[in-house]
């Protein structure tokens, strides 16, 4: 887990440009440093080919509903420019987030509440920033929290669904 937290900070401070909004810059490094930390925890507990699959089907998933919806009232973001359903940034923050707190520290309620609250950020900095809507955020997080939570059963023999932050 050491690995994980390492590489959240790496990928947050290499993530940041200098003269960018600080919250948009936070929520773009979240993108990547969640779904990073997540993979480094599956690699460590042996569940990688798992943690992959989802991960590419939920980016098709994103891509495909960005593409269906572009044109469209749903598809159109605060700016006039289309691909904005569902937000694909804050799809990834939930993704990394719904894998660390359901399975690499699912009986520690501080853990999932700091991975769930840094993907709520990231969805918000998404709405703050003009990207997207919140109905588009909130499709995003939807979708990557679904995947991020499940558990195909690729290369072990238990397939499910896990939420972190037990009480």
């Amino acid at each position: 887990m050491r690995a994980a937290r390492m590489a959240v900070l790496m990928l947050a401070a290499a993530a940041t440009p200098a003269a960018a909004d600080p919250f948009e810059d936070f929520g773009t490094a979240m993108k990547y440093a969640l779904p990073l930390a997540a993979a480094a925890c599956a690699a460590d507990q042996h569940r990688f080919e798992d943690f992959a699959v989802r991960g590419l089907v939920q980016t098709a998933l994103v891509w495909g509903l960005k593409t269906y919806f572009d044109g469209t009232a749903l598809g159109t973001r605060p700016s006039g420019e289309g691909k904005g359903f569902p937000s694909g940034h804050t799809a990834a923050a939930f993704f990394g987030a719904g894998d660390l707190a359901g399975k690499c520290f699912p009986d520690k309620a501080a853990g999932g509440a700091l991975v769930y609250g840094a993907a709520g950020l990231t969805g918000w900095s998404r709405v703050s920033s003009g990207e997207h809507t919140p109905q588009q955020a909130l499709a995003g997080a939807v979708i990557g929290l679904s995947f991020g939570a499940a558990s195909l059963g690729i290369g072990t023999d238990e397939v499910g669904f896990q939420w972190g932050m037990r009480f």
